[in-house]
């Protein structure tokens, strides 16, 4: 199965050249090192920043050069900052091509949850309501399991929603996933991991269809 940068570097593949990306905290943050050189692509931060970069090697950050998760970052040649309101316009007016997300839960019809568990501290939603609820691609990057061992893809969110039957495709450290029709729609497996591991950790409605290949990364 793949760890967070593997999970980053498939999604890398889902980024097309002339993209402009939107990267939410987490694993997504991750995906800016592993995309092609051979391609431009501007990601885009909600706290006002056009043009991050991967982030900075050990000794080299710049504590004034955040993401949304207070991140330290680099940026690329003409990147360029500004404030919340633009920001934040660029997302409601659906300039963005791509957004990625993290995720505790998907339920098989797009829901998502990923901003709050009930009786833990939050210090609030942060973008990811405007986020799901303007952009028209969303992945989502997640473990597939919690912990426990419990599937975190499922038939019905359990958590607070952030947005309704607004996820497109998933891809987690076992599977990539469509979510359409009502149901998850298995794409490839991760390296060394069966069909059968993926049905056994996945709650919602799983569609399995021909010989489902390994992911190539």
């Amino acid at each position: 199965m793949l760890d967070k940068n593997g999970i980053a570097k498939r999604i890398a593949r889902e980024v097309k050249d002339g993209f402009y990306v939107n990267l939410g905290i987490g694993i997504p943050t991750l995906v800016a090192n592993f995309v092609r050189e051979d391609i431009e692509v501007e990601f885009q931060s909600e706290n006002g920043v056009l043009g991050m970069g991967p982030f900075p090697f050990e000794g080299e950050e710049d504590a004034d050069v955040i993401n949304a998760g207070k991140q330290t970052i680099t940026t690329l040649a003409g990147a360029s900052f500004f404030d919340s309101a633009t920001s934040f316009s660029m997302i409601r007016g659906k300039h963005v091509h791509l957004t990625i997300l993290g995720a505790m839960e998907v339920a098989h019809n797009g829901d998502i949850a990923n901003w709050k568990i009930p009786g833990k501290m939050v210090k609030g939603m942060g973008g990811a309501m405007d986020l799901v609820a303007s952009a028209e691609n969303i992945i989502v990057a997640m473990m597939h399991t919690n912990k426990r061992g419990e599937s975190k893809l499922l038939k019905e969110c359990s958590l607070p929603l952030t947005g309704v039957g607004c996820v497109k495709k998933i891809v987690t450290n076992l599977a990539v996933l469509d979510v359409m029709d009502g149901a998850f729609h298995l794409l490839e497996r991760a390296p060394g991991v069966t069909v059968e591991q993926i049905q056994e950790a996945t709650e919602g409605k799983l569609v399995v269809e021909g010989d489902i290949p390994e992911m190539v990364l």
